[in-house]
């Protein structure tokens, strides 16, 4: 497990002096291994934590892990569809967030903490509509 951890580690150290230079395969696979690494141990921490507490975390840790995916493709294969899709995962993390942390109210602030969060949604989302016209 420490030999698999340090070739990530080098391999993660690699990918920031690459800079311009494009991505290998064997980059891509390794960056991609780190992601889900990162999300195991981020949903451990998690595991942790208790009540709503710990849903927060969890959408926390899957938002963090879908945006990254998202990164890591268009540092992959760079297209405006993929810079696209990076900030889809955003707005959807932020929003998944949102909601789950709404869980904690009741009554009136809670649906005001919805509507909140899905207006904040929706406008990223016409955001990102606007971004393809």
């Amino acid at each position: 497990m420490k030999q698999h951890l340090f070739v990530v580690a080098i391999a993660s150290t690699l990918l920031c002096l690459t800079g311009v230079r494009a991505m290998t395969k064997d980059e891509y696979n390794v960056s991609k291994e780190r992601i889900v690494a990162d999300y195991k141990v981020a949903k451990a921490r998690c595991n942790t934590l208790k009540g709503n507490a710990k849903d927060v975390c969890m959408k926390k840790a899957k938002g963090t892990e879908d945006v990254a995916k998202a990164e890591l493709e268009q540092e992959y294969k760079p297209s405006p569809a993929n810079a696209r899709k990076v900030t889809e995962e955003k707005a959807n993390a932020a929003f998944e967030v949102a909601k789950e942390k709404c869980d904690s109210q009741s009554g009136d602030a809670k649906s005001a903490c919805v509507n909140q969060a899905k207006a904040n949604h929706d406008k990223a989302k016409a955001d990102i509509k606007a971004m393809k016209g």
